[in-house]
């Protein structure tokens, strides 16, 4: 099995997505996660969804997409003995993850400072929507937010449409992937050291670096992205989006070799011919002649069938294709991205993702199933030398 991270603890008071999704990578990668939730109530995605029965449970798809393989731990962090308790973890871990607005962990007395007054080696990593610093740091945000904020709104959709959002919040997961890599590049500085490192990510700065070729033409060039529609950003007249006979064909012929190959699969050797057409320059300047050429072409046949045929000579393609039907391909299958789970309780099962990547030609799936609110509380604690009755009277109180 590969499990790189076997070994080493993490805290995770983490919560909804981007934080859950990067301890849950860590999870996956085989290191040992204690989530921290609140007592009688845990995740706020422990509840609601499209599963009423599971979300009774406190255990709603939500809740279980990103959190397999982790312990749960109630604690209320506002008091002085969930407070001791949760230093008494934080000498026992490696790393320490955390998402609230800057400044709240300092005012539950869980702050940098006070954790490596524990833990002097410790990894902190903060997540937040801006970052640590900078005059927005405490202003709170989620995933539809930061996509206003960061520009691609105005990028993405049609000409004229309106700024268009993402339809997944592809932000809050891929601010999870940031996260989880410098958590993992963190470690290997604490090993190289000795010292402690904090590692501050923010949703902003993960967006921007997602759109890293837009900011460089935009500082460099005064370049200013506008909307696109379904075009590719190469602005390559042979590709973007193009009309077939039952649906829409995304195709990429960008360079010469791959406008070859394209113009000879769908029986238009002729177009190599045409002055028009002979340098990317000219194309470009007869580009209206171009796709209408092509589209003429497109809609003779189904969209599968041009991307069986595109496909089968080099040529980038794809049909525009639905949740449930990519989900139903072959390809999806053999990379096992989505990994099959059994809920105590519950009939049905669950579909998780696994691993985002494949090692040694295995990709990793959860081993078991996401905890139940405080599941693991009596054990981790009862680890730490907390006695049964200790555990009797915190629990009366509400602590834990």
């Amino acid at each position: 099995m590969f499990k790189p991270l076997e070994g080493v603890k993490v805290l995770d008071l983490t919560q909804v997505l981007a934080g859950p999704y990067a301890t849950y990578q860590l999870a996956l990668m085989g290191a040992e996660i204690i989530k921290i939730e609140k007592p009688g109530e845990g995740d706020w995605t422990r509840i609601g969804g499209p599963r009423p029965e599971l979300a009774a449970q406190k255990m709603a798809l939500g809740y279980l997409a990103h959190n397999a393989c982790k312990k749960s731990v109630t604690l209320d962090l506002k008091t002085p003995d969930g407070l001791e308790l949760a230093r008494k973890l934080i000498a026992e871990c490696d790393v320490f993850v955390e998402n609230f607005k800057p400044g709240v962990a300092e005012r539950l007395g869980l702050g940098l400072d006070a954790v490596r007054a524990v833990r002097p080696d410790i990894v902190y990593c903060s997540i937040s929507a801006y970052g640590q610093d900078g005059p927005m740091r405490t202003r709170p945000a989620y995933d539809h937010v930061i996509q206003g904020m960061c520009g691609i709104m105005l990028t993405t959709g049609r000409p004229g449409d309106g700024p268009t959002k993402v339809g997944a919040p592809y932000i809050d997961y891929a601010t999870g992937l940031n996260a989880a890599t410098a958590i993992m590049a963190a470690l290997m500085e604490v090993r190289r050291t000795g010292q402690g490192v904090h590692v501050d990510v923010a949703m902003l700065d993960t967006a921007l670096a997602m759109m890293a070729s837009l900011m460089t033409n935009h500082l460099s060039a005064g370049w200013v992205p506008e909307q696109n529609g379904n075009e590719a950003w190469s602005q390559s007249p042979s590709s973007g989006a193009f009309e077939t006979a039952d649906g829409i064909l995304m195709l990429a012929a960008n360079h010469a070799v791959q406008f070859r190959n394209m113009a000879q699969a769908i029986g238009r050797a002729d177009l190599l011919q045409d002055p028009r057409w002979s340098t990317p320059e000219s194309a470009k300047e007869n580009a209206a002649a171009l796709r209408a050429t092509l589209e003429a072409v497109f809609l003779t046949r189904p969209a599968a069938e041009w991307e069986d045929v595109l496909s089968a000579a080099a040529v980038p393609a794809a049909r525009i294709r639905r949740l449930d039907e990519v989900m139903a391909e072959d390809q999806v299958r053999a990379r096992a991205l989505i990994s099959e789970m059994r809920v105590e309780g519950v009939a049905d099962p669950v579909h998780v993702p696994a691993m985002t990547f494949k090692a040694n030609g295995i990709n990793t799936a959860p081993s078991q199933p996401p905890a139940r609110l405080g599941a693991d509380t009596d054990a981790v604690l009862g680890e730490l030398g907390v006695p049964a009755d200790r555990l009797a009277q915190l629990r009366a109180g509400g602590v834990i």
